[in-house]
């Protein structure tokens, strides 16, 4: 079957919210937040938005890459946060690319960035589009001539396998389902699977420092990554296929979460893992959401490495899984390419009975795929879908949106309470009626990543500068209460003012410097990260 993808939302037209989940939909919220204006706002026909002209052309030799098509402009100009899809929805695309240049190749890609340097044109790679952070947007400060959105998803396929070190050779624009298809039949995985997983290409990962759905472990792309090749304007970097290396500071990790500031990742070799074969899982409930937390806390200090260790708040059991516990619900999950694991999520659910937990239901033990039934299932399915309900909710004038942070354990609790007072005091001054939920998308050793989630009634046409608001007060508390900006959503131009007061100076200026040599026209996604670089042309 053939799929269209949404040029102003998540997804895909043919999987969005409607009939009777819609309905059940509208009911959760009116529920939730009763008086809600829930009027339905549909998205605008692209050509009739009248997008500005093309304020550059492209040579003749790159000319048979470029479109300047309304809806493949449309459809570059935002990423998919809840800003975005409303912006779409409103109409307002004040920033879109001129064109949407699409290499398939190295070679295209130097010819592009050439052009580009010469001509001081701005250059925006672009993987799946599914950033939620303003990281694939247009909007760029400096002096060009015009911008450009570099669609990545031709540098597809997985080129090489490499059974005996259990890699692959893949290229960054390869989406995840076909990622995980062209590495199926070697019995392999590379086992990472953001929320975005389906819209979303390696590159893209690589370039954000994304994390994936496992809450322990390898989880991180990261810790998967076992060489990168990268081509920059100042020329290609490769770096050593290596299980390690101690050899100064580590190539890779410089372009990692480096938002194509620094260069566009072509290839990555990655490291994989065998297929699961044996499978637990339990969800517990608490009666008391602080013994939920040191229950999380002693399974994430316990050795036991659970692929799924989520603690949900009671906001977000009822909100999207459907369960009822005053203290939360903890989603424990395990699994194996190489052995049963019954004893370590028998131990795990040990621990959190020594904190009170409880099991509605036994924990499922199975060497298959098994079947969601519980709060568990419900919660999978739920998180698979929340992008479109997202957008159903938007467009019905409700401020639907998360942001993620880590901290150390012994300061949860005071940025829990920061981030709650500070979202409902945003809420009251936007004259918004909401409810916040917390989630742990990540667990480790020395602290928790909690992803927060607000659900409120907003004003159509206000929501952007309602959730602005919110979003500002919120960072602020992350900051001040000592944790990160962001925990795997990268920094884009959305968490910028933020990101420059958490990372060193000294940094600052080496990431600066970084930038001025692989960078020296100053073209690639400017804004993110560093400050563009002074107006002079680089010729080769």
């Amino acid at each position: 079957m053939t799929r269209t993808r949404s040029w102003w939302g998540w997804g895909t037209v043919e999987d969005a919210v409607r009939g009777a989940e819609l309905r059940e939909l509208i009911a959760r919220a009116s529920a939730l937040l009763p008086g809600a204006d829930l009027t339905d706002h549909p998205p605008p026909d692209v050509r009739s938005l009248g997008l500005p002209p093309a304020r550059i052309a492209a040579p003749d030799s790159l000319a048979p890459l470029c479109s300047s098509d309304p809806m493949d402009r449309a459809a570059h100009t935002h990423g998919r946060a809840f800003r975005d899809v409303v912006r779409n929805l409103l109409g307002d695309l004040r920033h879109p690319p001129d064109l949407v240049v699409r290499p398939s190749s190295e070679t295209e890609i130097v010819d592009v960035l050439d052009w580009c340097a010469r001509a001081r044109v701005a250059v925006i790679p672009f993987g799946g589009g599914s950033s939620v952070v303003g990281g694939v947007e247009p909007r760029v400060d400096g002096d060009f001539a015009g911008v450009v959105s570099l669609d990545l998803t031709g540098l597809e396929g997985v080129r090489e396998i490499d059974p005996t070190s259990r890699a692959a050779r893949i290229g960054a624009g390869t989406l995840g389902p076909a990622l995980e298809d062209g590495l199926r039949p070697s019995g392999l995985t590379l086992r990472h699977f953001p929320q975005s997983f389906e819209f979303s290409t390696l590159g893209g990962w690589l370039a954000t420092r994304s994390g994936g759905h496992f809450a322990t472990g390898y989880t991180h792309i990261d810790d998967l990554v076992e060489s990168m090749r990268i081509v920059t304007p100042a020329g290609p970097c490769e770096s050593r296929r290596l299980p390690g290396s101690g050899a100064g500071p580590s190539p890779d990790r410089l372009f990692l979460g480096s938002e194509g500031t620094l260069g566009i990742v072509t290839e990555a070799w990655m490291r994989l893992q065998p297929r699961p074969r044996w499978r637990a899982d339990a969800s517990v409930h608490f009666a008391d959401y602080g013994a939920a937390v040191a229950a999380t806390r002693a399974v994430a200090q316990s050795g036991l490495q659970p692929a799924n260790c989520r603690l949900l708040d009671p906001v977000e059991a009822f909100v999207n899984a459907g369960t009822a516990s005053p203290g939360g619900v903890l989603l424990l999950a395990f699994e194996s390419a190489d052995h049963p694991v019954d004893a370590w999520s028998d131990r795990a659910v040990d621990l959190c009975r020594e904190h009170g937990g409880t099991l509605p239901e036994p924990p499922r033990h199975s060497s298959g795929d098994g079947t969601d039934t519980d709060a568990a299932g419900r919660w999978r399915s739920s998180f698979l879908r929340m992008p479109y309900l997202r957008d159903a909710l938007a467009a019905r004038s409700m401020i639907v949106e998360t942001f993620e942070t880590a901290c150390t354990w012994d300061v949860f609790d005071t940025l829990r309470e920061a981030v709650h007072d500070a979202a409902n005091e945003a809420l009251r001054r936007a004259g918004a009626t909401g409810v916040v939920a917390c989630r742990f998308s990540h667990v480790y050793p020395d602290g928790p990543a909690p992803y927060f989630g607000i659900y409120a009634a907003g004003r159509w046409g206000s929501t952007v500068a309602q959730w602005d608001d919110i979003k500002a007060a919120v960072s602020e508390a992350l900051l001040t209460a000592g944790g990160t900006i962001t925990h795997h959503h990268a920094i884009g131009r959305d968490h910028r003012p933020w990101y420059d007061r958490q990372r060193p100076d000294p940094f600052a200026a080496v990431l600066q410097a970084a930038k001025s040599v692989l960078d020296p026209a100053g073209i690639l996604n400017p804004g993110v990260l560093v400050d563009p670089a002074p107006s002079r042309p680089t010729p080769r």
